[in-house]
Order: structure tokens, then sequence, then C-alpha cells
């Protein structure tokens, strides 16, 4: 059937719009937003850890007889199901498997169910005495400190030896359940899926455990299963592409969300919110919704309001006044106007500037750091800790420790001299999270501080937050990010491609992952956009403090 609808499990967790135009016929030969470099990069790096975690789960689980032989391939209990072949032949093969009832089927694509309108497959399914269970392999991680998690050993991939683990708790990742939850319904409806119980388990990003998710437990919100939520966002879904397959009315408008950003249908949806000047181009998520109900679908028409009214709608972002101020910020072509009369930001006598870099959750390999301001013996300008070993690595405890001791010795000086000290960077929360992670990491390694240590100056006047500043005394009508409001500063970045994650390409090249050689200019450019961010942050700092009142308008005077 030509407008059949067919629907893997990436639907439950995409936006409703994107659903629709992916299959939408007449949206064919749209012009699409070009690929992400860092997001392909992301995929290629899942596929990698998922190929390193098939070869160690088969290693683990592969019999071998008394003389140390493994057996004939023909006679082993793994399936490996090519990527390469075409769907139909891998889910033939994968059919095939499941009726001769082989133990580990991997790179399933189970047959698509053209009733309930499902396709797709998983990384790994696993015989048990009742059935098959699905295994989600991710490049995340998927439990913190804490406990309550149920885990098996990496190698024991039966659920029912899972038990609650004293040292793991359950790290929120919806969209795994809701992709276990899909996969079970499609072994369901192929007959092989465990009758009396619905789990699925997820190797993570440090594959030191499985981690197995009941997918009948009431852990959702307002009580509701992974298997409840499931069902109702793919139903929802499943109805978005039926109606825009067969060219009824469009069930899903499009509305800016976060998601929209790194979306190949942005250019379809920015041109058309544009044009009929859509107020979620300002105001997002629910408000918008609300907004839209409430008669207030434009920007112009939120800019019309006047805030001494009563609000219109019950707000869940930002206030009634600043969604005004915003929309008459837009209108204007303003990226900031000013909430407060007067702005301010801490300064200090001795000031230093910082920035990290890190890739993914392996790790932070560079920490920045700018000091500038009065003179206590050490030479002002750019300072740089790197290790270039490719993360994980233990020299980031070296690179680490060199910075922190660095950054204690600027400290002590500026207190020995009666002088007053700030340190800053723009959002605290990435700098916090490595702060804290590379003490825990790496602690008992020489110069690497306490997790107190650590705490003491984060939770200090000493640290400050210019993301925080910026967000309590500016609008943004284009967002706050660094390279959205440096600019408004007159700051410029050297590198036209500069950004968090176009370095992370940089940084595979400069450190040769992969086995590859390193590429040493890739470092100088890594080196160079850190200084260029450190650089932004006391450019935003000094223009916070000495020009931003008569250069930025107050929201009270649009």
């Amino acid at each position: 059937m030509a407008d059949e609808v067919l629907l893997d499990a990436n639907v439950v967790t995409r936006c409703r719009r994107r659903v629709h135009l992916d299959n939408d016929p007449t949206m064919a030969g749209a012009p699409l937003a070009p690929p992400d470099p860092s997001s392909e990069q992301r995929i290629a790096d899942a596929e990698a850890h998922r190929a390193e975690v098939r070869d160690r789960l088969q290693a683990a689980t592969t019999a071998v007889d008394d003389d140390g032989i493994v057996p004939d391939a023909s006679s082993a209990s793994w399936v490996v199901v090519p990527a390469d072949l075409p769907p139909a032949e891998r889910a033939g093969l994968t059919l095939t498997a499941l009726e001769e009832g082989v133990a580990y089927i991997w790179g399933a694509l189970l047959p698509r169910d053209r009733e309930s309108g499902r396709r797709g497959g998983i990384q790994l399914l696993v015989r048990t005495s009742d059935g098959y269970v699905p295994v989600l392999v991710v490049r995340h991680r998927i439990t913190d400190y804490g406990e309550g998690a149920r885990t098996t050993e990496v190698a024991d991939l039966d659920p029912a030896n899972a038990a609650p683990d004293p040292a793991r708790k359950v790290r929120s990742h919806p969209r795994d359940q809701l992709r276990l939850a899909h996969t079970y319904r499609l072994l369901q409806a192929a007959g092989f899926a465990e009758p009396d119980r619905a789990v699925g388990g997820v190797i993570g990003l440090d594959v030191d455990v499985v981690l197995w998710h009941d997918l009948e437990a009431g852990t959702w919100p307002g009580g509701k299963t992974a298997l409840e939520e499931y069902d109702n966002r793919f139903a929802d879904r499943l109805a978005v592409a039926r109606a825009a397959a067969s060219g009824a009315e469009p069930l899903a408008e499009p509305s800016r969300i976060l998601e929209c950003k790194g979306c190949p249908w942005w250019p379809t949806c920015e041109a058309e919110l544009t044009r009929i000047r859509d107020v979620s181009l300002v105001v997002r998520g629910e408000d918008a919704m609300e907004l839209r109900r409430a008669g207030i679908a434009t920007v112009d028409k939120l800019a019309a309001l006047d805030v001494h009214d009563e609000p219109p709608i019950q707000w869940t972002g930002v206030t009634f006044q600043d969604a005004v101020s915003l929309a008459r910020a837009w209108l204007a072509d303003l990226t900031m106007v000013r909430r407060v009369r007067e702005v301010q930001v801490p300064r200090g006598d001795v000031e230093v500037d910082i920035d990290m870099e890190s890739f993914g959750d392996s790790g932070a390999y560079l920490w920045g750091c700018l000091i500038s301001g009065a003179d206590i013996g050490v030479e002002h300008g750019y300072h740089a800790f790197a290790t270039w070993d490719p993360l994980p690595t233990e020299d980031e405890a070296r690179s680490f420790a060199e910075f922190w001791a660095w950054l204690s010795d600027v400290r002590a000086r500026t207190a020995e001299r009666g002088l007053s000290f700030r340190a800053y960077c723009y959002n605290a929360l990435a700098e916090n999270r490595w702060l804290f992670a590379s003490a825990e990491r790496f602690a008992g390694f020489p110069g690497v501080p306490s997790s107190a240590d650590v705490r003491a100056f984060v939770d200090s006047d000493e640290w400050v937050d210019l993301f925080r500043s910026v967000s309590d005394q500016f609008l943004c009508s284009h967002g706050k990010g660094l390279k959205v409001v440096a600019p408004v500063a007159g700051f410029a970045w050297r590198d036209a491609e500069a950004g968090g994650e176009a370095s992370m390409r940089w940084y595979r090249d400069a450190v040769g992952m992969d086995g590859a050689e390193p590429v040493l200019p890739q470092r100088t450019r890594l080196l160079t956009y850190n200084e260029d961010d450190v650089l932004a942050t006391k450019a935003l700092r000094e223009w916070i403090s000495e020009r931003a009142m008569s250069e930025v308008p107050f929201t009270d005077d649009l």
C-alpha cells in the first residue's frame, strides 16, 4: 500500500510535527538542514561501542570445551545478523534464529507488524526459559551512585538473576525504556515475547553491569508503567503519521521546541513559523500551546498585551511580563533587553576566566584559564592545562591536578596581598560537573583536590556564573548561549566554525582516536577556541559593567 505507515521506536520521543513531515509524501525533495557532523560522529562512536560490547559478550558467553576449543560456529549459541543486508533478509534471518531458539541474536530486526504499524530491531535478543527479552546497548551512563537498580554482571544476561544493586541507582533515561517497550511489543506480535513478564536490559557506556527495567512497574509520572506510556505515545504518533500519509487534515502543526535545533526539518518549520509570526518563536512549550488556545497565536498579539492586565494563561516558563518583553524585543530585532534598570556583575581585584573542554562522558581534557587584574606575580593572559592522551586516560588526573594547583596558587597569592578574587565561567553546570567528577574519579592522585575542597570553592562568592548574571538581568530573544550574547558585547571568535559540536571533531583528530595519527594543528585549533571562550566571558563581563546600561534598552522603554 502506497500510504502504509510503519514506525520505529524513535517516533515516541520525537516531535509530532517531525513525525508528520517524515510521513508526508508531498514533502519529498523539500530542503533539509545539513547533517550535523558531530551527530554523525556520535552515531559512529555508538556503533563502535556496540561492536566492542558484542565481541566482549560473545567471548564471555560462547561455550568452550574441555580442551579450550570453541565449537564450530554452526553449533554456536550466537547469531549475528549482518547490518548491511536488505531489511527483508535481516528480518528473515532474525525470524529463523528465533524459531530455532538461538540463545543470543545480535543485530536483530524483527518482522514488521503491519497491523499495529510497528517496525524495528534491537542490538540483542536473549532467550530465556519462556521466550526472548530485549537488551539495548547504549553509549551513555545508565546508573549513578546510590542503590536500588536491578542489575546482573555483564556476562549474565538472564533477568531472573537480577538483584537490587547496593551501589547503583537508575539514571533517568526514559528513551531507553520506551525503546525496550517498542521491541517487547514487536516480540509479542511475532509470538516470541516472555508471556508472564515484560522486562528489558540495558548495557551502558561503562559496560560494568546489565541494568534490568521492569516495563510493567508503575515508575512513570502518575503511576503509569513504561508500557502504558509507550502505548499512549505510539498510538498518538501513529495517528499523526497516518493522517500525513493519507493527506488528511494534519494532526500536528509546527511549534518551536528544543528539538528543533538538531532537526533536519527545521528550515521548513522555521520558514512557516516566521511567515505566520508564531508565538513559539519567543515562548516555547506548554505556554505557547496555551497562548494559541487563548487566541494569542502570534508574536504581535503577545507584544500588544498590557503587562498590568490579568495574565491570559497560567505560565509555566517565563513570567507574563518577560514573555511580553521578549515579544517586543523580537519585533524590534533586539538580541538582548534589560530586565532591570541597573545591571552589574561581581568584580575582583584579580579575575580568572575558566572554560573546560570535555569529550562526551569520557572526561575533561582541557582547563583553560585567563588571568587579569592586579599583579600578583603570575603572568597575565591565557594558561592551558591539557591532556592529549585519548580519553578516558589517567593522564587526565595530571592535567586536572595542575589546573587546580595553579588556581589555588592564584587564590592564595591574591589573599596574601589582601585583594579580592573572582573566577568566572559561563553556565557553571558543565564546569561544576567535571570539577566534582574529576575529584571523585581521581581521588588519591597527587595534587587532586578532595570533593570537599571543590565544594568549598564552588559554593563561595569567588565562583561566578556569568550565565546566571545574564539570565537574571537580561531577556534574550534569540537564546542565552555565549555564542549569542558575547557578540552583543562586540566579541568575535577567530575560528568561523567555533562551537562545542565542532570541537568534538577537532578533538578526535587532535588525539588520533581509533588508531589514527594525531593531527597536531587541531590541538592548536582547540587551544585557540578555548582561549577565545575565556576571552569572550571577560569581554561580556566588562561590557555588563561598563556599557550595557547605555547600549541595551530597558524592557519598560520598549
